[in-house]
Protein backbone atom coordinates (compact mmCIF):
# COMPACT_ATOMS: atom_id res chain seq x y z
CA UNK A 1 0.00 0.00 0.00
CA UNK A 2 1.05 3.58 -0.68
CA UNK A 3 1.23 5.83 2.39
CA UNK A 4 1.90 9.55 2.75
CA UNK A 5 4.63 10.35 5.24
CA UNK A 6 6.73 13.11 6.74
CA UNK A 7 9.47 11.41 8.73
CA UNK A 8 11.60 14.42 9.68
CA UNK A 9 9.78 16.90 11.91
CA UNK A 10 11.18 18.87 14.85
CA UNK A 11 9.27 19.65 18.02
CA UNK A 12 9.86 22.55 20.40
CA UNK A 13 12.54 20.39 22.03
CA UNK A 14 14.89 21.31 19.17
CA UNK A 15 16.24 24.82 19.86
CA UNK A 16 15.94 25.76 16.18
CA UNK A 17 12.20 24.92 16.10
CA UNK A 18 9.29 27.19 16.99
CA UNK A 19 7.89 26.94 20.50
CA UNK A 20 4.45 26.17 19.03
CA UNK A 21 5.74 22.85 17.66
CA UNK A 22 3.88 21.08 20.45
CA UNK A 23 2.60 17.49 20.40
CA UNK A 24 -1.01 18.47 19.75
CA UNK A 25 -0.13 21.07 17.13
CA UNK A 26 2.14 18.68 15.24
CA UNK A 27 -0.30 15.77 15.28
CA UNK A 28 -3.32 17.90 14.38
CA UNK A 29 -1.46 19.56 11.51
CA UNK A 30 -0.37 16.15 10.20
CA UNK A 31 -3.97 14.92 10.36
CA UNK A 32 -5.21 18.10 8.69
CA UNK A 33 -2.73 17.46 5.88
CA UNK A 34 -3.99 13.87 5.63
CA UNK A 35 -0.66 12.21 6.39
CA UNK A 36 -0.63 8.53 7.28
CA UNK A 37 2.60 8.49 9.29
CA UNK A 38 5.06 10.96 10.79
CA UNK A 39 8.23 10.91 12.83
CA UNK A 40 9.36 13.63 15.21
CA UNK A 41 13.15 13.57 15.05
CA UNK A 42 14.58 16.15 17.42
CA UNK A 43 18.27 16.92 17.59
CA UNK A 44 20.09 14.37 19.77
CA UNK A 45 17.03 13.85 21.96
CA UNK A 46 13.64 12.13 22.08
CA UNK A 47 12.03 13.64 25.18
CA UNK A 48 8.80 14.64 23.37
CA UNK A 49 8.21 11.49 21.34
CA UNK A 50 6.13 9.66 23.95
CA UNK A 51 3.78 12.64 24.30
CA UNK A 52 3.35 12.82 20.54
CA UNK A 53 2.54 9.10 20.38
CA UNK A 54 -0.03 9.54 23.15
CA UNK A 55 -1.71 12.38 21.27
CA UNK A 56 -1.72 10.48 17.96
CA UNK A 57 -3.18 7.28 19.46
CA UNK A 58 -4.72 5.36 16.54
CA UNK A 59 -5.36 8.46 14.42
CA UNK A 60 -1.84 8.60 13.01
CA UNK A 61 1.18 6.31 12.95
CA UNK A 62 4.18 7.81 14.76
CA UNK A 63 7.58 6.25 14.09
CA UNK A 64 9.86 6.69 17.13
CA UNK A 65 12.89 8.63 15.93
CA UNK A 66 15.74 11.04 16.51
CA UNK A 67 18.18 13.10 14.43
CA UNK A 68 21.74 12.49 15.60
CA UNK A 69 24.71 14.72 14.82
CA UNK A 70 27.84 12.57 14.67
CA UNK A 71 31.40 13.59 15.45
CA UNK A 72 31.87 14.14 11.69
CA UNK A 73 29.02 16.70 11.91
CA UNK A 74 26.76 14.49 9.81
CA UNK A 75 23.02 14.38 10.53
CA UNK A 76 21.54 10.88 10.65
CA UNK A 77 17.86 10.02 11.06
CA UNK A 78 17.49 7.06 13.41
CA UNK A 79 14.19 5.18 13.54
CA UNK A 80 13.03 2.39 15.86
CA UNK A 81 10.19 -0.12 16.02
CA UNK A 82 9.07 0.90 19.50
CA UNK A 83 9.45 3.63 22.08
CA UNK A 84 11.52 1.53 24.50
CA UNK A 85 14.26 1.00 21.92
CA UNK A 86 14.29 4.71 21.11
CA UNK A 87 14.49 5.67 24.80
CA UNK A 88 17.35 3.23 25.32
CA UNK A 89 19.17 4.74 22.34
CA UNK A 90 18.37 8.20 23.69
CA UNK A 91 20.16 7.43 26.96
CA UNK A 92 23.27 6.51 25.00
CA UNK A 93 23.11 9.72 22.97
CA UNK A 94 22.60 11.78 26.12
CA UNK A 95 25.74 10.26 27.65
CA UNK A 96 27.78 11.16 24.55
CA UNK A 97 26.66 14.80 24.30
CA UNK A 98 29.29 17.36 25.33
CA UNK A 99 28.58 19.17 28.58
CA UNK A 100 27.72 22.50 26.96
CA UNK A 101 24.83 24.47 28.43
CA UNK A 102 22.12 25.79 26.15
CA UNK A 103 21.69 29.56 26.04
CA UNK A 104 18.02 29.99 25.10
CA UNK A 105 18.39 33.65 24.09
CA UNK A 106 21.04 32.62 21.58
CA UNK A 107 20.03 29.15 20.39
CA UNK A 108 16.36 28.92 21.34
CA UNK A 109 14.31 27.01 23.91
CA UNK A 110 14.54 23.24 24.34
CA UNK A 111 11.07 22.53 25.70
CA UNK A 112 9.94 19.22 27.15
CA UNK A 113 6.16 19.08 26.67
CA UNK A 114 3.52 16.55 27.71
CA UNK A 115 0.51 15.23 25.79
CA UNK A 116 -1.62 18.17 27.00
CA UNK A 117 0.95 20.65 25.66
CA UNK A 118 2.06 21.60 29.16
CA UNK A 119 5.71 22.61 29.40
CA UNK A 120 7.40 20.31 31.91
CA UNK A 121 10.85 21.85 31.68
CA UNK A 122 13.80 22.34 29.38
CA UNK A 123 16.82 20.27 28.40
CA UNK A 124 19.89 21.98 29.80
CA UNK A 125 22.52 20.47 27.50
CA UNK A 126 22.79 22.17 24.12
CA UNK A 127 21.22 19.65 21.74
CA UNK A 128 22.70 20.98 18.48
CA UNK A 129 26.19 19.74 19.31
CA UNK A 130 28.00 16.76 17.85
CA UNK A 131 27.90 13.62 19.98
CA UNK A 132 31.05 11.62 20.64
CA UNK A 133 30.08 8.86 18.23
CA UNK A 134 31.14 8.29 14.63
CA UNK A 135 28.78 7.48 11.75
CA UNK A 136 29.75 3.82 11.98
CA UNK A 137 29.24 3.75 15.76
CA UNK A 138 25.77 5.29 15.47
CA UNK A 139 24.92 2.80 12.74
CA UNK A 140 26.05 -0.08 14.95
CA UNK A 141 23.96 1.15 17.88
CA UNK A 142 20.86 1.60 15.70
CA UNK A 143 21.22 -1.87 14.18
CA UNK A 144 21.78 -3.34 17.63
CA UNK A 145 18.27 -2.09 18.46
CA UNK A 146 16.78 -3.38 15.16
CA UNK A 147 16.29 0.15 13.85
CA UNK A 148 16.79 1.87 10.52
CA UNK A 149 19.25 4.66 9.75
CA UNK A 150 18.78 7.25 7.01
CA UNK A 151 21.38 9.91 6.14
CA UNK A 152 19.55 13.23 6.40
CA UNK A 153 19.20 15.87 3.65
CA UNK A 154 22.18 14.58 1.65
CA UNK A 155 21.77 17.38 -0.90
CA UNK A 156 22.45 20.19 1.55
CA UNK A 157 25.78 22.03 1.79
CA UNK A 158 26.19 21.45 5.52
CA UNK A 159 25.57 18.66 8.06
CA UNK A 160 25.02 16.11 5.31
CA UNK A 161 26.99 12.96 4.60
CA UNK A 162 27.93 14.27 1.14
CA UNK A 163 29.01 17.72 2.35
CA UNK A 164 31.13 16.24 5.14
CA UNK A 165 32.53 13.07 3.54
CA UNK A 166 31.91 13.55 -0.16
CA UNK A 167 30.45 10.06 -0.51
CA UNK A 168 28.15 7.52 1.10
CA UNK A 169 30.08 4.80 2.98
CA UNK A 170 29.59 1.24 1.80
CA UNK A 171 27.84 0.39 5.09
CA UNK A 172 25.04 2.79 4.13
CA UNK A 173 24.76 2.00 0.41
CA UNK A 174 21.63 0.25 -0.90
CA UNK A 175 19.56 1.72 1.92
CA UNK A 176 17.47 4.89 2.13
CA UNK A 177 18.73 8.46 1.84
CA UNK A 178 16.79 11.62 2.54
CA UNK A 179 16.71 14.37 -0.08
CA UNK A 180 15.15 17.75 0.63
CA UNK A 181 11.51 17.64 -0.41
CA UNK A 182 11.74 20.26 -3.15
CA UNK A 183 15.04 19.11 -4.64
CA UNK A 184 15.19 16.41 -7.30
CA UNK A 185 18.65 16.79 -8.84
CA UNK A 186 20.18 14.22 -6.48
CA UNK A 187 17.59 11.53 -7.15
CA UNK A 188 19.25 10.42 -10.38
CA UNK A 189 22.66 10.18 -8.71
CA UNK A 190 21.63 7.54 -6.17
CA UNK A 191 19.77 4.98 -8.24
CA UNK A 192 20.62 2.10 -5.89
CA UNK A 193 19.18 3.89 -2.87
CA UNK A 194 15.57 4.42 -1.87
CA UNK A 195 14.75 8.12 -1.75
CA UNK A 196 12.89 9.66 1.18
CA UNK A 197 11.58 13.21 0.86
CA UNK A 198 10.84 14.97 4.15
CA UNK A 199 10.09 18.48 5.35
CA UNK A 200 12.65 18.86 8.16
CA UNK A 201 9.86 21.04 9.55
CA UNK A 202 10.78 23.59 12.21
CA UNK A 203 7.42 25.33 12.14
CA UNK A 204 3.92 24.01 11.55
CA UNK A 205 3.46 25.35 8.05
CA UNK A 206 6.43 23.34 6.79
CA UNK A 207 4.91 19.92 7.53
CA UNK A 208 4.33 18.14 4.24
CA UNK A 209 1.07 17.69 2.41
CA UNK A 210 0.43 14.28 0.81
CA UNK A 211 3.50 14.55 -1.41
CA UNK A 212 6.05 12.05 -0.07
CA UNK A 213 5.15 8.36 -0.21
CA UNK A 214 6.40 4.97 0.94
CA UNK A 215 5.19 1.55 -0.18
CA UNK A 216 4.52 -0.87 2.68
CA UNK A 217 2.62 -4.11 3.16
CA UNK A 218 0.54 -2.52 5.91
CA UNK A 219 0.40 0.76 7.76
CA UNK A 220 2.54 0.03 10.82
CA UNK A 221 5.76 1.22 12.42
CA UNK A 222 7.36 -2.17 11.86
CA UNK A 223 6.61 -2.15 8.13
CA UNK A 224 7.89 1.42 7.76
CA UNK A 225 11.16 0.45 9.49
CA UNK A 226 11.52 -2.54 7.16
CA UNK A 227 10.92 -0.33 4.13
CA UNK A 228 13.52 2.19 5.26
CA UNK A 229 16.09 -0.50 6.00
CA UNK A 230 19.06 -1.43 3.89
CA UNK A 231 18.73 -3.93 1.04
CA UNK A 232 21.03 -6.86 1.73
Amino acid sequence: MKIAVDLHIHSALSPCADDDMTPNNIVNMAILKKLDAISVTDHNSCDNVEAIMKVAKSKLVVVPGMEVQTKEEVHLLCYFKDLDKLLDFGELIRSRLPNIANVPKVFGNQLIIDEKDRVLGQREQLLISSVDLSIEQVLEEVYKRQGALVPAHIDRPSFSIISQLGFIPESLRNGTVEISCRDNQYSDKFTEEKILHSSDAHHLGQILERESFLYVDKLSVSDIICTLGRRN
